[in-house]
């Protein structure tokens, strides 16, 4: 089957792999692509912001089916565009994907469909309004943008003048409880009516060692969670996916795609932080890896409704991802910076996230350039893997987080 694969991060770059190792893809498109996904795919200038554009690009090219990888298209109603003019596509409506587009929308569905989260107020950029909920909760406190921020508008932080100044930035802004606990990301994958739980990951989402600077849009993962309770894909299935999926369906707007739980594991359960409405980068990239169920074939039996009896299989080990990212990140990223050769190295993928060529010369362009992912038997062997890896790349003055996985790691080594 002829395919179309929509974005150009380090996400769609993992995605267009698992999709060209399946059999069932026998011709693969990406718009807009990047480096890296054209060394084995065609790539094809777009601007994903325009959903016309995208489904010209669809019927042009003749393809059976889209994936879309990035929220904006997703938000903006790209799906519904292709699903108009009769193209089969993975990836949510524009009213299921208000899940991710407003926080304050998935408060309400997951209220409605009884899911455990963070207690929580909506209110405009009105000062008296934003003091007295940031009171109500205390320090720490969680301030997010309701909409689309380009992961970036989320603020946990002790300092209440910055608590209140990211507020007032914000047409509309959900201030909530913090969650005590370690956080994980769990996927799962909807036609509609069923949801299946991928394996769970962990990201780290601060700028520097030991979570540590800013939030970013992810510096770094893992997978599995060696530490994590046994049940614990069950318990998300049906505390949380299940009844989403069938919220949805319910309000007339059922959620066929992929739908991205960030949790907490607090003392008094698990609760959801944020809903997704797609793949995360870079949890992405280490579950691809190891995912065996062939990705194209899975991926086009949710959009056709087809679920019933999948079951996913996984490979055996363990898989670390390790970001690169641009000087200046994430508040001001510089692009321009000239990569050297990428390493070979063996059990590794880079995966080019903000990447371009100019002159025949690979240059960064964008605040994450790279992410290097390493797999082994276990998480030791996989990060030693993806640090042998990208302690190699050359970028002046990039940066990389040198603890991802690294408790996890220990831990799994004295059990």
């Amino acid at each position: 089957m002829k395919i179309l694969l929509v974005g150009s991060g380090g996400r769609e770059h993992a995605l267009a792999l698992g999709i060209h190792a399946d059999k069932f893809c026998t011709e693969l498109h990406v718009a807009p692509g990047n480096p890296g996904i054209s060394q084995f795919a065609t790539c094809h200038d777009l601007d994903i912001k325009n959903n016309q554009a995208i489904t010209d690009l669809a019927k042009t090219l003749g393809v059976e089916f889209v994936v879309i990888g990035p929220e904006v298209p997703l938000v903006n109603g790209a799906a519904d565009s292709l699903r108009a003019a009769g193209i089969k596509v993975f990836g949510p409506s524009k009213a299921a994907a208000q899940l991710e587009g407003s926080k304050n929308f998935a408060k309400e569905v997951m209220h409605d469909a009884g899911v455990p989260t963070a207690k929580s107020f909506t209110v405009g950029p009105v000062q008296i309004e934003i003091e007295r909920a940031l009171d109500t909760f205390g320090a720490p406190y969680v301030v997010k943008d309701d909409g689309l921020a380009a992961g970036k508008g989320v603020v946990v932080t002790s300092d209440r003048v910055e608590a209140i100044a990211h507020a007032m930035q914000c047409e509309r802004v959900v201030i909530e409880e913090y969650l005590a606990g370690p956080e994980i990301s769990l996927f799962g994958i909807s036609d509609g009516r069923n949801i299946i739980p991928m394996q769970p990951a962990q990201d780290f989402k601060r700028a520097y060692d030991g979570d540590a600077g800013p939030n970013t849009g992810g510096m770094g993962a893992y997978s599995p969670l060696p530490w994590a309770p046994n049940d614990l894909e069950d318990e998300v299935y049906t505390q949380v996916l299940a009844p989403m999926i069938a919220e949805m369906a319910a309000r007339g707007t059922p959620f066929v795609g992929l739908l991205y739980a960030g949790l907490a594991l607090t003392d008094t359960g698990l609760k959801v932080i944020e809903f997704n409405a797609r793949f995360g980068d870079p949890e992405t990239q280490v579950l691809i890896p190891r995912l065996q169920t062939p990705l194209a074939s899975l991926l086009y039996k949710a959009a056709t409704d087809d679920l019933d009896d999948v079951a996913l299989q996984w490979r055996d080990g363990a898989a670390v991802t390790v970001v690169l990212a641009a000087p200046g990140y994430p508040a001001d990223p510089q692009s321009g910076g000239e990569l050297s050769a990428l390493p070979t190295v063996a059990d590794t993928q880079i995966f080019h996230a903000g990447t371009k060529k100019s002159e025949g010369k690979l240059l960064s362009n964008g605040g994450r350039v790279l992410t290097v992912t390493g797999t082994g038997s276990d998480l030791t062997e996989a990060r030693n893997q993806a640090y042998r890896a990208i302690s190699q790349i050359k970028l002046t003055d990039s940066f990389y987080r040198t603890d991802i996985a690294l408790n996890a790691s220990v831990a799994e080594k004295g059990n």
